[in-house]
């Protein structure tokens, strides 16, 4: 087992590269059909599996086309793991889609909704209480 320090820094160590690979050399069209970023690395205490969240920005249909995208440059990316990295073995990787983005989007939109009634409401109470 590796240390959780260990474990840190090969999570960052591969978001980091995978980030560049994403930049520079993978080639698949399907893959620039959305923004793709890097938004975590969770890697398992024995260093053998890798769980990569990223965030697509675009339709749901760029979304889904960029996700297959991800899932068939897998070996691709393993194999520039492999060559980058200084690890006796490369973690397998699943690419998962992260909407915890577009979730807080979501909420600070709906939060914004809330307070702009709540002030028009206040308005109209102010405006009917100075009729009187």
């Amino acid at each position: 087992m590796a240390t959780d320090r260990r474990v840190a820094r090969v999570s960052s160590q591969i978001q980091r590269e995978v980030s560049l690979l994403l930049l520079s050399e993978i080639k698949d069209d399907r893959v620039g059909a959305g923004m793709v970023s890097i938004t975590d690395v969770e890697v398992s205490n024995d260093l053998q599996h890798a769980r990569i969240f990223v965030s697509i920005y675009g339709t749901p249909e760029a979304k889904s086309e960029t996700m297959d995208g991800l899932k068939a440059c897998t070996p691709f990316v393993r194999q520039q793991l492999a060559q980058r990295m200084r690890l006796r073995r490369v973690p397998e990787i699943v690419f998962l889609q992260d909407t915890s983005i577009e979730r807080g989007d979501r909420m600070l939109n709906l939060l914004n909704q809330i307070s702009q009634q709540r002030q028009q409401k206040d308005e109209t109470e102010v405006n009917t209480s100075s009729l009187e």
